[in-house]
């Protein structure tokens, strides 16, 4: 087992020997290691993989998710320019060199062990980085096997194999994870809140996320049909792993009803009465820090398998359980985010009323992550790009596709969203290979600008005087 050190020193000699790799060498490099987490048989490995050892989510999913990361993340660095002159303003005399960032520590969710360490490595190699990957504790052998299969296919076109490492000091893992962040050029941390807290205060510039809370809003205008398929494939897709998934939707009061028929015809089933309050007692417990937090049990579990741990009776097939939200939302712990084919409904009078509920919810949890909604009115897009503090809004689409990036939208393909400043965040963009180059400037002489007086305070004297 090497040491935090050793594993640094390998990362370094690998990154230096491809530091000069023309465009050509470093796409192809890219394509290698991308294939190898991309093709049906590697994949299918993974998948069953991670289930078996973190007991999240299911293999179908995980496989799609591969495709669907991995591919968009090739998609997106197919043609981008990640080496020497990247852009040149004639007019203005600048031009942009890009460089590596040297090496990445990389720290990976239990929910999506694989196909974020796929990505990501993807994303990190187009800038001719080094990554050092930190697994989570429940997905160390599946992400080691990741790793493994991304060194086979650096060792095919002849790139050191050291490009891509797993953290392996695993015997005191919260001082080896320091010591990584601290060593690392750059940290990018995709997880849990406490996780993203070390890597932001670790002293090394670094990428975090902030807490999922995915909401939507059914508006009157909607397809309400086309709606409910969406979030339905969005919540049962891989039993709500993703923090882009549904948590929640507000369904405007007009097509509440019809949206309930929609949902319940596509194997939704609505908990209410005392099975509300038991659903509740099994979902959230006291944990060993005395805090009252999400039952581990029932994280990425099927809706059967919840329903079953709480030992409430639901209808056979049932693939989400629902749940009517209440209000004042403060008391309703169903507003807190849930991590599984759980899905919390709120009626709202109009769209006013949906946007109320939406802020509140968010505002409690979810800052800054994203929002969606289904209408066609460009008047109520307008408003939530306008006012609503998120960094995404996603509009007739599943969230925990859209969010991420996927053909029908043009989102850059990522596992991590930044939340910017409403989620303790440094951007609110997609963290993708853009933020993972240095970028040089040159400027050279151009003809000065100047401005006098009159031409930059001339309107402002008349209005308000000098």
């Amino acid at each position: 087992m090497k040491t935090v050190a050793e594993q640094m020193e390998l990362a370094r000699k690998a990154q230096e020997a491809i530091a000069e790799y023309t465009q050509e060498q470093i796409d192809e490099v890219c394509l290698a290691v991308g294939w190898e987490v991309y093709r049906d048989d590697n994949i299918a490995k993974l998948a069953r993989m991670a289930v078996e050892e973190t007991g999240y989510g299911n293999e179908q999913s995980k496989i799609v998710k591969h495709k669907r990361k991995v591919g968009g993340v090739l998609h997106d660095v197919k043609n981008a320019v990640t080496v020497g002159l990247i852009e040149r303003d004639e007019a203005n005399g600048i031009s942009k060199y890009a460089k590596p960032v040297g090496v990445i520590c990389a720290i990976l969710p239990a929910t999506n062990p694989t196909s974020t360490c796929g990505g990501k490595a993807v994303g990190i190699l187009k800038g001719r980085n080094a990554v050092i990957f930190k697994a989570s504790s429940r997905a160390r052998q599946c992400t080691a096997e990741a790793v493994r299969m991304m060194r086979e296919g650096l060792k095919k076109v002849g790139a050191p194999e050291d490009l891509i490492q797993i953290l392996e000091d695993g015997s005191r893992e919260a001082i080896a994870i320091t010591e990584l962040m601290h060593a690392a050029d750059l940290v990018v941390a995709t997880g849990s809140g406490a996780v993203v807290r070390a890597a932001y205060s670790s002293g090394t510039p670094a990428y975090g996320v902030g807490q999922g809370n995915a909401v939507a809003i059914v508006a009157e205008d909607a397809d309400v049909a086309d709606a409910a398929e969406k979030i339905c494939a969005s919540k049962l897709f891989d039993y709500a792993t993703s923090c882009s998934s549904e948590n929640a939707v507000i369904i405007v009061a007009d097509v509440y009803d019809t949206f309930m028929k929609e949902m319940q015809a596509r194997h939704c089933y609505l908990v209410e009465g005392r099975d509300r309050d038991t659903l509740q007692a099994h979902m959230w417990k006291v944990n060993a820090k005395g805090k009252l937090a999400l039952n581990m049990d029932i994280i990425a579990k099927s809706a059967q398998v919840i329903a079953d741990g709480a030992g409430i009776g639901v209808p056979a097939g049932t693939d989400i359980l629902l749940v009517e939200g209440r209000e004042p939302i403060r008391e309703d712990k169903f507003h807190d985010e849930k991590i599984s084919p759980v899905l919390t409904v709120y009626k709202a009078q109009d769209f006013k009323d949906a946007y109320r509920i939406l802020c509140e919810l968010t505002s409690r949890v979810g800052r800054g992550h994203s929002c969606g909604i289904h209408t066609f009115k460009r008047e109520y897009i307008e408003y939530l790009g306008t006012h609503m503090k998120t960094s995404r809004v996603t509009v007739r689409q599943p969230m925990s596709a859209g969010n991420g990036g996927h053909p029908f939208n043009r989102m850059p393909s990522t596992a991590t969203l930044g939340c910017g400043t409403w989620g303790g965040n440094v951007t609110t963009e997609n963290v993708h290979w853009k933020h993972f180059i240095n970028v040089t400037w040159v400027n050279e002489p151009v003809e000065p600008w100047s401005f006098s007086d009159e031409e930059m305070w001339g309107a402002f004297w008349k209005k308000y005087g000098k």
